[in-house]
C-alpha cells in the first residue's frame, strides 16, 4: 500500500512539475536596458522571444540610456529590475540605497577606444573629444581607467561629450563630430571597415571585469521572490537557448540590433567563447570586484572597500537554476 501511494504521490508531483506557467498570476514588471546593443541582446531575446511570456510575466522592456540614471529610476520606484553598468549600483549602495545585483549581462569588457584616422596611439588622443553615454557611469567608468593606466587623466588631458551608448557614438564619430569612441563590440568591426583607427582593446588593460548586471531593491525582491527567481528562470533559458541555438540567435540579433548578419556572427562567436555572457546568466564575482575596487580608487574613499559580495544577491538565480535543471 505505501509503494502504491509514493507512486502515486511521485506522479502528481511530475505532473504538477511540468504543467506550464500559466497557472501562476501574471505579473507586469518593468525593465530597463541601458542601451540597446549585442551585448546587452540577451534581454530583447527574453522578451521578444518568449522566454519572459513562458514564465507568465508581461515585461516593458525599456533603454534608458546612462546606466546611473536608470539606477535612479530603479531607486524611485519606476522599475522592478535596472539592467545597467555595475559601477551604478555600487556607487548607489554606497550613497546608501538597499540595493543588489542578482545577474549578470555582459561579464567583461568588449570594448575597443576607436578614433579617426589621424590618431594612432593612445599618446595621440592628448586633446581629444570623446562620445560618452555618461561624464562617469557605464562604458566611460572603464574607459577612464584604461586612459588612466595609459597616461591620461581626464579632464585635464582629453575631453568628453556626453552623446549616447554605442549606436549614437558610432554615428557621430563617422560624421565627424567627435575625434574618438569606445565602441562595443561589433560596432567596431563596422569602424574599422570605413577606415578609422582601433587605438586598443579594453580587456587588453582590464582583463576581468563586470560591465553589466541586472539590479533590484532588496527590499521588492524579498517580497517578490517567486517573481524574481521566474524572471531568473527566463535569464538562465535564455542564455542556454542562445549558446545552443547559434544560426537563430544571430539571425535575430542581427534583425533587432540592425546589425551586418557577419558582425552579429562574429558578436556571438566572441560573447560565448569568452563567456561576456554566462551560460546561465550569473555575475562574474572576480570581475565585480574589480569594479567595486577601480569604484573605491576613483572616488578616493576611506578604506580598502568592500567585498563584491555586498552587492549582490545570487540566490534568486540558484532557486531558478534549480527548477530549470529538474525539468
Amino acid at each position: 500500500m505505501r509503494g502504491k501511494i509514493s507512486l502515486a504521490a511521485l506522479f502528481l508531483i511530475v505532473f504538477f512539475h511540468a504543467l506550464p506557467c500559466w497557472s501562476q498570476d501574471k505579473v507586469k514588471l518593468r525593465v530597463s536596458s541601458a542601451t540597446k546593443t549585442l551585448g546587452y541582446g540577451p534581454l530583447w531575446v527574453a522578451s521578444k522571444m518568449g522566454f519572459f511570456e513562458r514564465q507568465n510575466l508581461d515585461v516593458d522592456l525599456v533603454v534608458i540610456r546612462a546606466s546611473d540614471v536608470g539606477i535612479q529610476a530603479l531607486a524611485g520606484g519606476s522599475l522592478e529590475i535596472a539592467g545597467s553598468a555595475a559601477d551604478a549600483p555600487i556607487a548607489a549602495v554606497e550613497k546608501g540605497l538597499d540595493l543588489v545585483m542578482i545577474g549578470g549581462i555582459i561579464n567583461g569588457l568588449t570594448q575597443s577606444i576607436v578614433a579617426a584616422k589621424k590618431f594612432k596611439t593612445y599618446a595621440d588622443l592628448r586633446g581629444a573629444t570623446f562620445g560618452a553615454i555618461s561624464l562617469t557611469s557605464g562604458v566611460t567608468f572603464a574607459l577612464r581607467q584604461v586612459m588612466k593606466v595609459k597616461g591620461l587623466e581626464y579632464p585635464k588631458d582629453y575631453k568628453l561629450l556626453v552623446i549616447g551608448g554605442s549606436p549614437q557614438t558610432f554615428a557621430a564619430l563617422t560624421a565627424g563630430q567627435i575625434d574618438a569612441a569606445a565602441l562595443s563590440l561589433p560596432l567596431n568591426y563596422a569602424a574599422e571597415e570605413l577606415g578609422y583607427n582601433e587605438i586598443g582593446r579594453f580587456v587588453d588593460v582590464i582583463p576581468n571585469y563586470q560591465l553589466a548586471a541586472l539590479s533590484l531593491k532588496r527590499p521588492w525582491g524579498e517580497k517578490n521572490r517567486p517573481v524574481v527567481v521566474r524572471f531568473m528562470k527566463a535569464m538562465a533559458q535564455t542564455m542556454r537557448w542562445m549558446y545552443q541555438n547559434k544560426e537563430a540567435a544571430v539571425d535575430f540579433l542581427s534583425k533587432e540590433m540592425k546589425l551586418k548578419r557577419e558582425h552579429a556572427r562574429r558578436g556571438w562567436e566572441f560573447y560565448t567563447a569568452t563567456r561576456m555572457w554566462h551560460p546561465d546568466g550569473d555575475l562574474n564575482i572576480e570581475g565585480l570586484q574589480v569594479v567595486a575596487q577601480i569604484f573605491w580608487e576613483q572616488t578616493q574613499a576611506k578604506g580598502p572597500g568592500a567585498h563584491a559580495t555586498k552587492y549582490t544577491d545570487q540566490s534568486y538565480l540558484r532557486e531558478a537554476l534549480k527548477e530549470v535543471q529538474g525539468r
